[in-house]
């Protein structure tokens, strides 16, 4: 296969950026999006722009129109995408409660959390499709998982078990066309939304994802990992 595309989505700081980084490292070319463009390219600069193989493209996934935009981009400029990683998130809602929720916020979290990875998979699974192979990751959180939900984060956590079961359904979908699809749950993480306590690197957050882009033909679809391991859903 020929150097592999890669995009990543909210990827100007934090796991993202640093999922850039190894992927770059791994020799893939990489699509770096973020919704504020300056913060991109200044991301995209610290990886050593396109001369180390990184595209900056600003996308917002909770606009449509800004995801056509990005899917026209890379049909014309690559002709195929082979990796996906839906890292942009928003809301750890950590000040509210599921009885008295502010839905503004609740609204705002499904849009980026759960629509935004959901658009973006219908856009861009078809440059998947043309050459029957692709990985698609994710970004979830042990806050999805019903097996250990409490009622803290409402907004979040219930938008990132939604991403779960979407991540069921688009692999059920892809079965036969080479196209692995999981989530992962990179950890408690210390980056602006972990905070600086959490007790894993960035680093090892991205080394989860990049697990999930590097499986092999006959990798798991349609699971919930964290480091390679099965996580309950």
């Amino acid at each position: 296969m020929a150097q592999p595309i890669a995009l990543v989505t909210g990827a100007n700081r934090g796991i993202g950026l640093e999922t850039c980084r190894q992927l770059l490292n791994a020799g893939y070319r990489v699509i770096l999006t973020s919704r504020n463009e300056q913060k991109g390219q200044e991301a995209a600069r610290q990886l050593g722009g396109s001369g180390a193989g990184a595209v900056f493209r600003q996308l917002d996934v909770a606009i449509p129109e800004s995801i056509a935009a990005l899917k026209e981009f890379v049909e014309s400029e690559f002709g195929r995408l082979d990796v996906l990683v839906n890292n942009a998130a928003i809301h750890y809602d950590t000040w509210q409660e599921v009885t008295a929720p502010d839905f503004t916020t609740v609204d705002e979290a499904i849009t980026t959390n759960l629509l935004g990875p959901w658009r973006l998979c219908a856009a861009l699974i078809p440059l998947m499709r043309k050459n029957r192979w692709g990985r698609i990751v994710n970004v979830s959180s042990g806050s999805g998982s019903l097996h250990r939900m409490g009622s803290e984060t409402p907004a979040y956590g219930i938008t990132k078990a939604a991403l779960n079961a979407l991540t069921i359904k688009l692999a059920k979908a892809t079965a036969r066309d080479g196209i692995l699809v999981n989530a992962v749950c990179p950890g408690w993480v210390r980056t602006d939304m972990g905070g600086a306590g959490a007790p894993r690197s960035v680093a090892q957050g991205a080394a989860s994802v990049m697990w999930a882009v590097q499986l092999p033909d006959d990798g798991p679809t349609g699971g919930f990992f964290r480091d390679g391991k099965r996580v309950e859903w």
